[in-house]
């Protein structure tokens, strides 16, 4: 499947940016009308969406682009917050599954998006393991 070329669009004129501020806040309810039908978004897209506006509210440039499944370590590294090496390290030890193209490592995105979950899992187990009070009660 062909990616479409991203989408660059220049922040709001300060007056539209306010207009979406104001809209937004304390508020999270997306309403899409595509040819008159109204659409209810999946959680996944509201928050997109929701992004996209909070962005454009701030005035901010946006660039609208679809992410490829197959990803270079650069793109993945940037996708997973670490570093190139690091990430590349991952792959040697086989903790990341990766693809060769000739001698280029090509990492699934789906294999990064699940690392990071894996990332999340550990962080909630560490943080429910830890006394609430700081201290250990002694057996016995």
């Amino acid at each position: 499947m062909a990616l479409i070329a991203p989408r660059v669009t220049p922040g709001l004129p300060a007056e539209d940016a306010r207009k979406i501020a104001r809209s937004l806040q304390d508020s999270n309810d997306i309403t899409v009308f595509v040819d008159g039908t109204v659409h209810r978004l999946p959680d996944q897209a509201r928050d997109a969406v929701v992004d996209l506006l909070a962005r454009l509210s701030r005035g901010e440039a946006v660039t609208v682009g679809s992410v490829e499944e197959m990803l270079t370590t650069s793109q993945a590294a940037e996708l997973a917050g670490i570093s190139h090496t690091y990430l590349r390290n991952m792959t040697d030890r086989g903790e990341i599954p990766v693809e060769y193209r000739g001698t280029h490592r090509r990492i699934r995105q789906a294999a990064i998006m699940t690392w990071l979950e894996t990332q999340k899992r550990k962080q909630e187990e560490a943080g429910s393991k830890a006394p609430s009070d700081g201290t250990q009660q002694a057996s016995g």
